[in-house]
């Protein structure tokens, strides 16, 4: 591996400046045009190492790319990463790319077009050092992660199918650490109807949609249990048309966090329960939403592949640590189907979805040579573990 680090060490500088370009390019989740741009610079880039891509045409979203190399035959190998961010139109010119010392700073720096950069070099430095690994390799670049991944979710399912493993290119934490386990989360809406009234004239006949969610607020505040990894947020209300009207309506948008798959079901029964009790007699209740994306659980398949992961990283002087967290990604849907799954094998950042985001510019090249190495080394591997 000595000649696959001194190659992309030369090209520390090369790779910064692609991180640069692309940095300085909108690409918020509805920002088609920025995503497609981003998209087409790196269709052109992966195809000069002669790699097939495909282009997944989207209406409403940013086309998705599916990448392998012409002499891929079946890998086993699926590499995710997104290259939409958060950000509204306007922001890369707002606050466009910049370095300060050691970090890179600029909308989605490391959340995650310093991602994109390190898969691409690391796929390049093993073709050009003679590696076979790029050829076990399927990769998928998708347009709406930040988002939920909408339109993209089936496509990563379809291709996951017969795949061993699966590496997800979201940044590392702050302290280098791999992720092994993510919560479940979902989206929902309590909808209240009430009935208005003068709340000075004639206020008995009102029916308070607003106390109505009160009381469901402090409901819904009381499945919050830390100890189990669930987490319910009432996030936003909204409601009522007058200060002196009794509240003919009343919402409340409900963020919830899992550990455990099988925690699923519990919560929405919960949910519907909460939903269903009166406490206002004259309101009515309806809940909407769902779970988008399932834990991320730790297990078996996990450990295997990153034992692998820190066998490489011991070869090339990096201690890998792992953690959990509680965001979503997309390595939630390769473990739910049964995938051996590690995330955060992006460079290491910060601050993500914010003004302050930023990129460690060491971790660059550091986790390139990282992403290399674990690819060579998968490609030379089948998983045998009948564990989920």
């Amino acid at each position: 591996m000595r000649a696959l680090k001194d190659l992309l060490y030369a090209k520390r500088m090369e790779m910064l400046q692609l991180v640069e370009r692309l940095v300085n390019i909108d690409s918020g989740s509805h920002t088609k045009k920025g995503i497609d741009e981003i998209g087409s610079i790196l269709k052109t880039k992966f195809e000069s190492l002669d790699f097939i891509v495909d282009t997944v045409e989207q209406q409403n979203y940013g086309n998705q790319l599916v990448i392998q190399h012409r002499d891929a035959h079946q890998p086993h190998i699926l590499v995710v990463a997104h290259m939409d961010t958060v950000f509204p139109e306007g922001t890369a010119q707002k606050r466009p790319f910049k370095v300060k010392g050691n970090r890179a700073y600029g909308p989605g720096v490391a959340d995650m077009k310093s991602s994109l950069v390190e898969l691409f070099y690391a796929i390049l430095c093993l073709k050009q050092t003679g590696q076979t690994g790029y050829k076990h390799v399927q990769i998928i670049l998708n347009s709406d992660e930040e988002i939920g991944s909408p339109s993209s979710a089936s496509l990563i399912s379809e291709k996951a199918t017969n795949k061993k493993f699966a590496l997800i290119l979201e940044p590392a934490r702050t302290d280098g650490s791999l992720v092994t386990a993510r919560r479940g989360c979902g989206q929902f809406k309590v909808d209240i109807a009430g009935v208005a009234a003068h709340s000075g004239i004639e206020p008995e006949k009102g029916r308070s949609a607003i106390e109505e969610l009160a009381h469901k607020i402090i409901a819904l505040h009381r499945l919050n249990d830390q100890q189990k990894g669930i987490s319910v947020n009432v996030g936003k209300i909204e409601g009522g048309s007058a200060v002196n009207m009794i509240a003919s309506h009343a919402a409340a948008f409900v963020d919830v966090r899992i550990s455990e798959k099988r925690q699923e079901a519990i919560i929405l029964k919960q949910l519907k329960k909460i939903c269903a009790e009166t406490y206002i007699p004259g309101t009515k209740t309806t809940l909407s939403g769902k779970m988008d994306r399932s834990p991320m659980e730790k297990n078996e398949k996990t450990n295997l592949l990153l034992e692998t992961i820190r066998q490489a990283g011991k070869e090339i002087g990096i201690e890998i640590t792992d953690t959990a967290t509680g965001g979503g990604s997309d390595a939630s849907i390769t473990s739910d189907l049964g995938i051996a799954t590690v995330d955060g094998l992006g460079p290491i950042g910060g601050n993500a979805h914010s003004e302050e985001e930023y990129l460690e510019i060491p971790s660059l090249t550091e986790r390139t040579l990282l992403l290399a190495t674990v690819i060579q080394k998968l490609s030379k591997m089948t998983l045998h573990t009948n564990s989920d």
